[in-house]
């Protein structure tokens, strides 16, 4: 039979409907537990769910308890293993979740931390004050820092013996910064001795579809399915993907802490993967267009968009590499300071003010005072998050109504009002 690509198996892969009174979709397993065959089969499942025997050829998990696994649940992760070819898959009750089950796994007292910056507001806050208060030290590099100046960071702390994760957020939230994934796997790599050192990528940016960061190195990837996965803007959501041995025992730690995504998160999330593709390239398309337009407006100081970036570059050349597409988040910076920005998002009419990101409808935000507020204001110096940025995650809308409410939006600043 034709090997089918990913859009084409998100409506069946993993479900079989004679299991379900010939049910076309799968309905909602809304059970906590499930009954056993045998007292052998109840035996053999946990052996496998609970990591004290690996899996036989051919032999399936069964179904013990939905904290454990469900039948929406597995559904849901053999789908999303599609896209980024990965051996398993964990799903989670939050992106936040994902990420902090990973770092706790893999992460333990005494151990360092190499981690991107800047990072999204909730990883950089689990990084600084919780991972900091149980004995875990961290690093932070920037986009523009070579290998080599990496290397002499980690170096640099005393603790390079002690390095347990690289962690990396690419494209960066919410600079867009561009990191390279095979020059950080090459890192990870110079200071691991016995064992390898996990390289864990958010992909929340670029989603499934533009971008697979374990063709490039990467161990691990995360979502925060909450975005583009789910893209509706009506569930909460997280995932985890990558090779076998490690996804095990993100699996185990996800078990205990109980963390998983409920049977009724993990349909709506199946329900999403059918139009994800098409969902993705309508908003990629109008992204393309609000950058140029933006990129020309003279109440814009600056965009951040791969698209814009100026081929020969060291961004550029990892844009080309790592991604299939410029994808549908930006960035810029309006002409003033925080007033400017306020009165520019007090003045949208079609573009909601939100957080979040990845979904139907066009979202627009301020980092400085929302999303990253939590971050030092050094920091975001630094970084680049300044009161004149603001963030846009593009939807599905038509661009040119998206472009009449950017540009009454900015008339409306006082700067350009009495122009």
């Amino acid at each position: 039979m034709k090997e089918l690509q990913p859009e084409s198996l998100m409506m069946t892969h993993g479900y079989k409907p004679e299991l379900s009174e010939g049910a076309v979709k799968p309905p909602i397993f809304q059970t906590s537990t499930f009954v056993f065959k045998t007292a052998e089969e109840g035996k053999a499942f946990f052996e496998i769910a609970y990591g004290l025997r690996e899996q036989s050829e051919g032999e399936e998990l069964g179904l013990i308890y939905s904290r454990i696994n469900n039948p929406n649940l597995e559904i849901l992760e053999n789908r999303l293993c599609l896209w980024d070819k990965a051996d398993d898959c964990a799903v989670f009750e939050s992106g936040m979740s994902a990420i902090s089950t990973v770092l706790l796994e893999f992460v333990k007292p005494g151990d360092l931390l190499l981690f991107s910056s800047p990072t999204y507001g909730g990883t950089d806050h689990f990084i600084h004050h919780f991972l900091k208060e149980i004995g875990v030290d961290s690093v932070g590099f920037t986009a523009d820092m070579t290998m080599e100046e990496i290397i002499e960071l980690v170096e640099g702390t005393g603790k390079a013996d002690k390095l347990s994760m690289v962690y990396l957020e690419t494209p960066a939230n919410p600079t867009g910064d561009l990191i390279d994934i095979e020059a950080c796997r090459k890192v990870a790599d110079h200071f691991a001795t016995d064992k390898r050192i996990p390289v864990a990528v958010d992909n929340t940016y670029m989603g499934p579809l533009w971008s697979h960061p374990l063709e490039h190195g990467a161990d691990l990837v995360l979502y925060s399915a909450t975005k583009y996965i789910g893209g509706h803007s009506d569930l909460i959501a997280g995932a985890v993907l990558g090779n076998k041995e490690m996804m095990t025992r993100v699996r185990v730690l996800r078990t205990f802490l109980g963390n998983m995504a409920s049977p009724h998160t993990c349909w709506l999330l199946l329900r999403s993967l059918e139009t994800l593709k098409v969902r993705m390239e309508q908003q990629m398309r109008n992204a393309e267009q609000l950058a140029l337009f933006l990129e020309n407006h003279p109440a814009v100081a600056k965009v951040y968009y791969p698209g814009n970036l100026e081929p020969g570059t060291r961004e550029h050349d990892i844009y080309k590499r790592q991604y299939k597409s410029a994808g549908a988040m930006l960035s810029f910076d309006i002409v003033g300071g925080e007033a400017e920005a306020f009165q520019f998002l007090n003045g949208l009419k079609l573009i909601k003010l939100a957080v979040s990101l990845g979904s139907t409808e066009s979202l627009v935000q301020h980092p400085d005072t929302m999303t990253h507020a939590g971050v030092s204001p050094e920091e975001k110096l630094k970084l680049g998050i300044t009161s004149s940025l603001i963030r846009l995650s593009v939807g599905v809308e038509n661009y040119q109504d998206l472009m009449w409410d950017i540009e009454q939006a900015l008339k409306k600043v006082s700067v350009f009002s009495m122009n």
